[in-house]
């Protein structure tokens, strides 16, 4: 691992609890909305799988260390044991999946394929960890689990298109990253 490698992990680790600074938003059904998880779409997009993957789990170690690095300044070991400590566990996973699937496409992928590898590592990879994990913490079923966690669909896929235009318009200004 080159000193490249180490500032790009810190950077994106930084990035992702940035985004946690930035207020949620509230759909009309009550739903919150936090920038977060978009941290993770862009590690992996950036970074590819193994770098990605530890940028993630750099900010994870950070935030079970006790920084308040989530949205709201939560922080600490009590997060992975609450209702959205499998969603935290899916991330690093989610981040090395998106990488994998950009290091992977020969050359830089059009926007649509972009879309679909944010959402395939960065929503469907991560609630496969989260939904369980909200099943046994929530005591519901898994269906249960996985109706609730839908209502934040619409805010995830709108951070994965967000996420796919970053990453045209970084790589369009700097060719090279």
């Amino acid at each position: 691992m080159t000193t490249k490698d180490i500032v790009l992990i810190a950077l994106f680790a930084a990035l992702t609890a940035a985004l946690g600074v930035i207020p949620q938003i509230t759909l009309p059904m009550g739903v919150p909305i936090t920038a977060q998880s978009m941290g993770v779409m862009l590690a992996g997009a950036f970074l590819g799988a193994k770098r990605g993957g530890l940028a993630i789990i750099l900010f994870l170690a950070l935030l079970a260390v006790g920084l308040p690095l989530l949205a709201g300044g939560r922080g600490g070991l009590g997060v992975f044991f609450g209702a959205s400590g499998g969603f935290l566990i899916g991330f690093p996973v989610g981040a090395f999946v998106i990488g994998y699937l950009f290091d992977k496409y020969a050359g830089r992928p059009p926007l649509f394929p972009s879309i679909v590898f944010m959402l395939l590592g960065g929503v469907g990879v991560v609630y496969l960890f989260g939904v369980p994990w909200l099943a046994v913490i929530a005591e519901l079923s898994i269906w249960q689990a996985l109706a609730a966690s839908a209502a934040f669909l619409p805010g995830d896929v709108t951070k994965a298109v967000l996420a796919s235009l970053i990453l045209r318009e970084v790589r369009k200004a700097i060719p090279n990253l």
